[in-house]
């Protein structure tokens, strides 16, 4: 490895895979229940879904502020390193417009902020794409390249158990919301390319269908047979994340996969109950 001439900062829409690079400096998202807010990293996942069950107050969530993201940038450009900042989609949260608007504090520190126009699993993957590209010495526009590489081949599909959170949350119309838990269906869910926020691409009349709709759409997108990267997101329960993988796992050979809880901000838009995939086709685009 040689040494880098760039550093990456991201922000709280990450779900940081402990196999892949995405150990960088993180500008939180909030929460708050009523009265009482707590930053991503002061509450546990399990302490949130004690909160969903018992709290009267429906969560809201709030992006980082510019002092948090000068706080990233510092930590991350120590010794004078320029600092590429990779944010959630801005189609789902103003944490990019924050991040631009942190330039003032941080004069000293040279950045560049790209909008993943994704978030969870997917941004990671183009995290590990930029830390990969730092550690092997590349300059700051080819990691830029291997980024929007691996955004264009990968994909985001999750599904949950009830529309009732992203609807208290304002990320779907009441009406939607309330004719799918009429018909109690459960939605397969992406992020549209070129408005960066959710879309609906399917549904199923129970979860365990929607998790079989999953892995239909990821082999819809890439054809079956082909050898697939997957990061496994999952809520309160692990073991969906393996039933998904599973169903994959029977259309595509797997030559990686990993696994990660959603983190506390984005779990309060889902719901405790939700499992999701970031797929994209064989090795890492560095590799070919």
């Amino acid at each position: 490895m040689s040494a880098p001439s760039f550093a990456i900062a991201t922000d709280g829409g990450l779900d940081a895979f402990a196999d892949l690079r995405n150990d960088v400096p993180v500008a939180p998202f909030s929460l708050t229940f009523g009265s009482t807010t707590y930053r991503m990293d002061e509450i546990t996942r399990e302490a949130l879904f004690r909160e969903l069950g018992t709290n009267p107050a429906h969560p809201t969530s709030s992006q980082p502020t510019p002092q948090d993201w000068a706080q990233a940038y510092r930590r991350a450009g120590q010794g004078g390193l320029p600092v590429l900042a990779l944010t959630i989609s801005g189609g789902l949260s103003g944490s990019r417009n924050a991040a631009e608007q942190a330039r003032t504090l941080v004069p000293e520190i040279p950045l560049r902020v790209h909008d993943t126009r994704t978030l969870s699993a997917a941004q990671a993957f183009q995290v590990h794409a930029a830390v990969t590209a730092a550690g092997r010495g590349e300059t700051l526009e080819t990691a830029l390249d291997w980024v929007r590489r691996t955004h264009d081949e990968t994909e985001l599909y999750f599904t949950i158990e009830t529309l009732e959170y992203l609807r208290r949350g304002g990320r779907i119309g009441r009406v939607q919301a309330t004719l799918g838990g009429l018909l109690n269906l459960k939605p397969v869910i992406t992020v549209d390319r070129e408005t960066g926020t959710y879309t609906n691409v399917g549904r199923a009349r129970s979860y365990r269908g929607a998790i079989e709709a999953v892995a239909a759409q990821v082999t819809a997108r890439y054809g079956e047979g082909t050898p697939l990267r997957l990061g496994l997101l999952y809520g309160s329960v692990r073991e969906d994340a393996d039933a998904l993988l599973a169903a994959i796992g029977a259309r595509h050979p797997v030559v990686w996969a990993g696994f990660a809880g959603v983190n506390p901000v984005l779990n309060v838009h889902t719901g405790p109950r939700a499992v999701g995939v970031a797929a994209a086709p064989g090795g890492w685009v560095w590799e070919r």
